[in-house]
């Protein structure tokens, strides 16, 4: 029933690559990707690794919807009003099943912002409750920087809550499909879920995991908070199929390396040098070059530096 994971990267990521050099992979849309069927009933619209830009309306990160046999559950509001718009108009064109959830994986306006379009199709938002208050403190920030990044690609987006919150889990069975939004602990930031398909061994891991662009480590970001979610939850899910956040669908292993394993790394360099008793401009040139391969390391490695350095100087 499900399709081999080679195949599976054969058909999606070896056409088009994930890359913050490619501006956009679908003119026809202000989608930056045509969904892809990941498995059977499970698709994903793979947004752009690059920061959001006019030019990819702002779609950096997946966003996936799940058709059930009894209505289709999205996962992410969208960054837009026109995004959420557009997703929903390929969705249409693949079903007539109705959306009937939209569940947005955390706080941030690239899972948020879409909600002003799926409240006026009257469909149930869902969100952990820790991204709602997010949301509600900083998303007419988000809007501002939407506005001004995409012009008139953010008509028509408003700030919208989800109309229902959970704290741990929030499980739902439609059309015999068994979903399970789930809150693992802190991770990236506030309020991140993951969307787990027990039955099909496969995550939509949102902001949890990384693989194809680094990570970013915000303020609030706590490394070692993250890697203890991952080792205690998240890995003990043993998941086949992973859709991060950004990024095609992967395994395990690759996001592990790209996220765990980074983020081990650069605690180690930075604890190294803390011993040496190294300040924190030198702490923004640790050597990060068996990651330098990844998207938007240039913008990002010297931040996710400095902030691990201020987080473990005084653990």
């Amino acid at each position: 029933m499900i399709k081999n994971l080679a195949l599976v990267c054969a058909m999606i990521a070896c056409p088009a690559y994930a890359s913050e050099d490619i501006p956009d992979q679908y003119p026809a849309s202000v989608l930056y990707s045509k969904p892809v069927e990941v498995i059977p009933n499970v698709f994903s619209a793979i947004g752009a690794t690059a920061p959001p830009t006019y030019e990819n309306a702002g779609h950096n990160n997946n966003l996936s919807f799940i058709i059930t046999g009894d209505g289709v559950v999205v996962i992410n509001g969208g960054g837009s009003y026109q995004l959420a718009a557009a997703l929903h108009t390929e969705i249409k064109v693949i079903t007539e099943q109705p959306v009937k959830l939209v569940l947005n994986e955390n706080g941030q306006g690239h899972a948020m912002l879409g909600n002003s379009y799926w409240v006026e199709q009257d469909v149930e938002i869902i969100a952990h409750e820790d991204a709602a208050t997010e949301f509600e403190n900083r998303g007419a920030q988000s809007l501002r920087a939407a506005q001004a990044r995409l012009k008139e690609r953010a008509d028509k987006t408003t700030v919208v809550l989800p109309s229902l919150t959970f704290d741990d889990i929030y499980a739902v069975e439609m059309g015999g499909m068994k979903i399970e939004a789930r809150y693992l602990g802190p991770s990236h930031s506030a309020g991140d879920i993951v969307i787990w398909l027990p039955q099909h061994s496969l995550v939509i891991a949102g902001d949890m995991a990384f693989h194809e662009r680094m990570l970013p480590i915000f303020e609030h970001t706590i490394a070692a908070d993250w890697i203890e979610t991952w080792d205690t939850k998240f890995e003990i899910l043993n998941a086949t199929y992973v859709i991060p956040g950004h990024g095609h669908p992967t395994n395990m292993d690759q996001v592990r390396r790209y996220t765990r394993d980074y983020l081990i790394y650069l605690r180690e360099k930075i604890g190294a040098q803390l011993e040496d008793d190294g300040d924190l401009a030198e702490a923004y040139y640790v050597d990060q070059t068996p990651y330098a391969h990844l998207d938007t390391f240039e913008e990002l490695a010297t931040k996710n530096a400095g902030r691990v350095y201020e987080q473990m100087e005084f653990e």
